[in-house]
């Protein structure tokens, strides 16, 4: 069983480009799925999600468990944040890494699906069918790449642990992980856990969620490079290009995660510091932005071909228009006809459809997303936060004003 699935590895980051093409992901590959193949805690369609979620929470969260009750740092034992009421660190690892690798087979599917829709709808023309083949290939190539999980794996150790957690995540008092110590603090057992094991699987899997998006965003960039086929008159109001608003949907457990990440840091420093929820206003909105650079922003490449799209759709429409417009002139105003024939004619649906059709080309959107998907985005992103809003007014009179708004 143990050769098949490396065999399977294999193929998949071997495959031609044309066999590529047929099935894109940016979740099959690389040297951490290989290793979970061959333990099988992976399969070749993102399965056993429930076993790798156990296994890395088992990791990274018991031990601390055992290890700050061993400690005396379980409850109180004198420190300002003891291990149980530390809302970040179970947030993160039992909230947030889950849904990392929950992430995966929605992110799988989905992307999937928007890479062959292009395909489908004929967007891109025979002449450019090499380059969207090479484009999937070169994605595939940089998400099995070795070297690349390797740099994040070092980048976690010396930036994100060293730097990131220590000198701008970690509070500033007693906890369960660090207690004061002369000249600074002094990581406990648990603390050295946490560390040096809990926090690099979740910045790895984190950062690699990151780099993944790196890939679909350079996909996207080199599909762009395609003269695609976009048709001014789709009534998607984006050339046939509107299939890629679902991205937010694609990505929807990764925008919980991190607004379940923002949710963990602000509960600690509300709950146990004593700032306020409208203190971090900025941090908020810093959040949904990064989300949308990060989810929205790789489907800005599309922006100057739906521009030139929308150009030559007025102009050729317009023409056309123009051209009909003077011969339903001439014939039904200027020429002598009867009303019994203009009733039995059907060139005024004929003209009014092509007043829709021009229409349609002058609403065309700059960028292939809707106003209701950002708005999702957003409201996604921002989900985890509600049970903070508790710490501003009773869930009595919460549910009075969401109970006054609604009715």
């Amino acid at each position: 069983m143990a050769a098949k699935d490396a065999a399977r590895a294999a193929q998949l980051s071997n495959a031609a480009p044309d066999i590529e093409a047929q099935d894109f992901s940016v979740v099959l590959g690389g040297p951490l799925y290989q290793l979970l193949l061959r333990t099988h805690l992976s399969d070749d369609v993102a399965g056993h999600v429930r076993s790798r979620v156990i296994v890395m929470a088992a990791i990274a969260w018991l031990p601390l468990l055992l290890l700050s009750w061993v400690g005396g740092h379980l409850l109180d034992s004198g420190v300002t944040v003891p291990f149980l009421r530390d809302f970040d660190v179970h947030i993160r690892l039992l909230v947030a890494l889950p849904l990392l690798v929950l992430a995966e087979p929605v992110v799988h599917e989905r992307l999937r699906l928007l890479v062959k829709t292009f395909r489908a709808r004929r967007l891109i023309p025979d002449d450019g069918g090499a380059r969207f083949d090479a484009a999937l290939a070169s994605a595939y190539r940089l998400r099995n790449s070795v070297t690349a999980e390797i740099l994040l794996l070092i980048f976690v150790y010396i930036v994100g642990v060293s730097v990131i957690w220590r000198h701008f995540t970690s509070l500033d008092t007693a906890t369960w992980y660090a207690v004061p110590a002369d000249g600074g603090s002094s990581l406990t057992t648990a603390g050295i856990w946490y560390s040096y094991v809990s926090l690099p699987i979740f910045q790895f899997l984190l950062c690699r969620w990151y780099f993944r998006f790196f890939i679909w965003a350079r996909a996207l960039w080199q599909i762009s490079r395609i003269n695609i086929a976009l048709i001014p008159t789709h009534p998607d109001r984006a050339g046939g290009l509107g299939f890629l608003a679902q991205t937010p949907f694609a990505f929807a457990p990764l925008l919980l995660a991190h607004g379940a990440l923002l949710s963990s840091a602000l509960a600690n420093r509300i709950l146990h510091l004593g700032t306020k929820l409208t203190e971090y206003s900025i941090e908020v909105a810093a959040m949904v932005l990064l989300m949308m650079i990060v989810v929205v922003g790789p489907l800005l490449v599309f922006t100057p071909q739906l521009g030139r799209a929308k150009r030559i759709g007025l102009r050729e429409y317009g023409t056309l228009a123009s051209t009909y417009v003077r011969g339903f002139d001439g014939k039904w105003l200027r020429s002598h006809t009867s009303d019994d024939e203009l009733l039995g004619s059907g060139d005024i649906q004929s003209l009014a459809d092509l007043g829709n059709s021009l229409e349609v080309v002058r609403s065309m959107r700059p960028v292939p997303i809707t106003k209701e998907a950002l708005l999702q985005l957003g409201v996604i992103t921002l989900l985890p936060l509600a049970p903070l809003l508790l710490t501003m007014m009773p869930l009595r009179d919460l549910l009075k004003m969401m109970v006054g708004i609604v009715f």
